[in-house]
């Protein structure tokens, strides 16, 4: 029976608490933790509807009618949700007020088909009164966002899933083409930053000298700048072309002349000063943040990536310190605009704001977000020195950069003067002019609060000067010193940092603000790039996907095709397209688009060979392959002979595999094949090597000795020595007429260097029984994996702490461990933080530190702690959210189809 209370439900388990104490007693609040349901996967799809179902959970022939399954980890969520409801006499959906809270309303309403009257809830900002606002000015659901989000969900899943599988086919397979993956977006930054790459390589560096001296009035000294000579400009670095040519007529000085003409000007001694040129300026604020332009800045200045950059502003934004997240918009309300000016008036003085407000005009094509851009909460802004001992430090220094953007975006614009001089000097029978500029504040306005970071330069030679020039007229003759030559060579554009990256998107139109974090993600998951610290670098796999791509997809992976699909989405938002017909167009194709079907199904031949290929040398090719990446090196003396392999190191980039590099490479020495010793029994020789998975132990055959250096053991070129493909895992092999050669991999601890026979015999004799379990009869094993040492009986295996237990371990201490629960006390006692019952589950959560790193896990739900956070700043909260996050990415093992809706239905108004 009905309390006359509301239901209101939010999509984060942190934000219930604060929501519910202000709204009250009237109100229950629960949580949804994200999504409830999603696309059946193609097991959870009933034997009658497979037909139409079956491929992508989709029915492309009944106008892309999507099928969703409520998971199994939500079906407790779902349970507590309808028991709630039965006490409620109205519902109110709370969940954010974007595309995708839109959609997790819609489907919240479509599993709990509610009775009694539902309105949405939409809010910026978790404050009382924001909160209580939102309560009392509800609206309805919104169907063109669901569509919007809806017609998002299907597209990507049929690129994905028509895509993808080509990839795995002709890029790679096994256990690294099972990441393989391609999407709208991630295939087009993935192109982004191989584009940027490709350039690097083509790039031609160009070398040219210009000379610096130091010029003196008084006591007072400043540096200059050969500018020009004999009338002619000296060459900059911007001077040059990619290619190392020059775009204009201008003089180039090598070495030899550089330093033949610093010296006679070193032996003149002076300068006259011949003009001043006095410039005023102003510079005005940016404006405040969006979710790109706040991601930007969190990489440039605190050194956190996108996706951590984003973690930190929800869990601001769920605790009531920030506005929404997820935003496009520039805009300030009344009351922040007021704010943010009263502050800097008490900080700064009257004259820090200007007569009237500033306004930011919105670039972005639809601001279809949050209609207010990222700023402190409340009518009132709290300082960052206020609510120092409420956050972490995270959380406390993105705060801090928030309200001072918001700050600095009312203040007034910064005043200068940058005053250049032009300095003549005759030397050697040439007329010298050297120039140096100087810059004077003469108001700071908005600098007082807050300066946005650069990205990196591309030459440092030519960044302007920055420095206090003395009070100089024009005929002044200055002293000159230190007159000293410098070498310059022009660089390649650098590569793209996750913040440039995310500009870089923005500015194409390809994403959205809520989906830049998870692109970059997806991306350095799926081995398509990493980072050299801040610098994301494509790895040779991304660019034989981009290869692909290109080649048979272009139209998927062209980016103002890209844009125009978010453009369209936008349009469906606004309501101004239809879902139903837009999808049609893009997957059957139209007289003006081929259409995805077509493209899919008229590929043609696709040589996977040549796919994988790039010539380095005139003998060297750079081949990917199932393992990685390698040079495929024909012997010019036999080029009918068999390719010898050659490795490339994993952190080198692919613009450094240069012609020089490659000879390097392949004149080297080859790694370890080090002879330890006779196996006493079966007098077989024992080596160690150096292989494409690291360094292993080979039983060979005794002929090889007679290859042997005696001094150094090494195995000589000419020894029939065969390096193996890897150390077997379990995987059956063709069967062969000849014996194969035992094989086994070095522990971490060890190396190809120090390694002893007695080690490799023990290594050769892996896995080691222990002894035999006495109540099963079972033999218990010591053996290394792929995630470390474990012990297993049976089909139950325990990790070990440490790769020494594998030799070491006895059978008591076997039994000790398999005594323990698997998943109770026995890591209980490794947890490294402890902290009360999840809120979700009612258990206790703990930190841990696992075989992929360190993560939060309530015994159920395990989430792994996102890279460039530490554990030490994880608190119960953040492990809360990680949870929750956790819970709304989906399961990812088998789950069982429920309740379904095979065709949405309009909600009611």
């Amino acid at each position: 029976m009905a309390t006359g209370k509301k239901l209101v439900i939010v999509e984060s388990p942190t934000k219930m608490k604060s929501i519910q104490g202000y709204l009250g007693d009237d109100y229950e609040v629960l949580s949804s933790v994200g999504h409830i349901r999603d696309l059946a996967s193609k097991k959870d799809i009933p034997a009658e509807k497979k037909q139409a179902y079956g491929k992508y959970s989709i029915d492309v022939e009944n106008d892309f009618d999507p099928y969703y399954v409520v998971s199994d980890r939500k079906t407790k969520t779902v349970a507590e949700l309808k028991r709630a409801l039965k006490a409620a006499d109205e519902v109110l959906l709370a969940t954010d007020e974007d595309r995708e809270g839109e959609a997790i309303a819609w489907h919240l309403l479509e599993v709990l088909k509610p009775k009694v009257p539902v309105k949405r809830m939409v809010f910026h900002e978790i404050t009382k009164d924001a909160i209580r606002a939102a309560a009392e000015n509800t609206r309805d659901l919104d169907l063109a966002l669901v569509d919007a989000q809806e017609t998002r969900r299907v597209l990507d899943r049929l690129y994905g899933w028509d895509v993808s599988p080509v990839l795995w086919r002709k890029v790679g397979s096994g256990r690294e083409g099972a990441a393989l993956s391609a999407g709208r977006v991630q295939s087009a930054a993935t192109r982004m930053v191989v584009e940027r790459e490709r350039e690097r390589m083509a790039f031609v560096s160009a070398d040219y000298w210009g000379v610096e001296a130091s010029a003196t009035k008084a006591s007072a000294s400043f540096s200059t700048r050969l500018a020009r000579l004999d009338g002619a400009p000296l060459a900059r670095g911007t001077d040059f072309d990619d290619l190392g040519q020059l775009k204009k007529a201008v003089v180039v000085l090598d070495e030899t002349a550089a330093r033949d003409l610093a010296a006679a000007i070193e032996a003149v001694g002076e300068a006259s000063v011949t003009a001043l040129e006095a410039k005023p300026g102003t510079r005005s604020p940016k404006p405040p943040f969006t979710t790109s332009t706040l991601q930007q800045e969190a990489g440039r200045k605190l050194s956190m990536s996108a996706k951590h950059a984003m973690s930190v502003a929800q869990r601001l934004y769920e605790k009531g310190y920030i506005t929404y997240m997820r935003t496009d918009s520039t805009a300030l309300s009344a009351q922040a605009v007021t704010a943010a000016r009263t502050q800097a008036v008490e900080l700064y003085g009257d004259g820090a704001v200007p007569l009237k407000p500033r306004t930011y005009r919105n670039n972005a094509k639809n601001a279809q977000e949050a209609h207010e851009a990222i700023r402190p909460s409340g009518e009132f802004f709290r300082r960052p020195t206020e609510v120092s001992s409420q956050l972490d430090r995270d959380e406390h220094r993105m705060y801090d950069l928030i309200w001072k953007r918001t700050i600095a975006s009312q203040m007034s614009d910064a005043k200068y003067e940058t005053t250049t001089v032009t300095l003549a000097v005759s030397a050697d029978g040439k007329s010298a002019e050297f120039t140096a500029s100087g810059t004077v504040y003469t108001f700071k306005g908005f600098l007082e609060a807050y300066e946005e970071g650069q990205d990196e330069k591309r030459s440092d030679a030519d960044k302007a000067d920055d420095q206090a020039l003395p009070a100089l007229a024009v005929g002044d003759v200055l002293a000159l010193s230190d007159t000293e030559p410098k070498g310059h060579s022009t660089s390649p554009k650098p590569r793209y940092t996750e913040a440039s990256l995310v500009k870089a998107l923005e500015e194409k139109g390809i994403g959205r603000p809520s989906t830049f974090a998870s692109i970059i993600d997806v991306i350095l998951d799926r081995g398509y790039v990493f980072k050299r610290g801040q610098a994301l670098v494509p790895t040779w796999l991304s660019f034989s996907v981009v290869r692909l791509l290109e080649q048979h997809f272009a139209d998927l992976v062209d980016y103002d095709f890209t844009a125009a699909l978010e453009d369209d989405l936008d349009a469906i938002a606004r309501g101004e397209q239809q879902r139903t017909a837009w999808l049609k167009e893009f997957y059957f194709g139209s007289d003006a688009h081929v259409g995805l079907r077509n493209i899919v199904d008229n590929l043609g031949d696709i040589d996977a060979r040549e796919l994988n290929a790039t010539r380095i040398t005139d003998v060297a090719t750079l081949r990917f392959g199932k393992y990685g990446p390698y040079l495929d090196v024909i012997d010019p003396a036999n080029p009918d002979a068999a390719p010898r392999r050659v490795n490339i190191p994993e952190d080198l980039a692919p613009d450094e595999l240069t012609v020089e590099k490659a000879q390097e490479l392949l004149d080297a020495p080859v790694a370890g094949n080090r002879v330890l010793g006779e196996n006493p029994a079966n007098g077989k020789l024992i080596v160690v090597k150096d292989g494409r998975f690291g360094p292993y132990i080979e039983e060979t055959e005794p002929e090889v000795a007679e290859s042997v250096d005696p001094d150094t053991g090494e195995v000589l070129e000419s020894a029939p020595v065969v390096e193996a493909p890897a150390p077997a895992k379990g995987k059956k092999t063709a069967k062969s007429a000849a014996p194969k050669n035992r094989t086994a991999s070095l522990f971490r601890s060890m190396s190809v260097d120090t390694i002893d026979l007695d080690t490799a015999l023990r290594l050769l004799d892996l896995p080691r029984v222990v002894g035999e379990d006495p109540e099963s009869k079972e033999p218990i094993t010591a053996q290394n994996g792929r995630f470390g040492p474990y012990l297993k009986k049976g089909t139950d295996s325990r990790s070990l702490e440490s790769e020494a237990q594998i030799f070491d371990i006895t059978l008591e201490q076997a039994l000790e461990i398999y005594a323990q629960p698997k998943y109770g006390a026995r890591r209980a006692s490794s947890a490294l933080k402890e902290f009360d019952a999840d809120p979700v589950s009612g258990k206790p959560i703990k930190v841990r530190d696992g075989r992929f790193g360190p993560y939060v896990t309530d015994g159920e739900t395990n989430a792994t702690i996102p890279r460039g956070e530490q554990v030490d700043d994880v608190d119960f909260a953040r492990a809360v959210q990680l949870l929750a996050d956790k819970r709304a990415k989906g399961p990812a093992p088998k789950r069982t189809a429920r309740k379904t809706t095979a065709r949405k239905t309009t909600a009611k108004k």
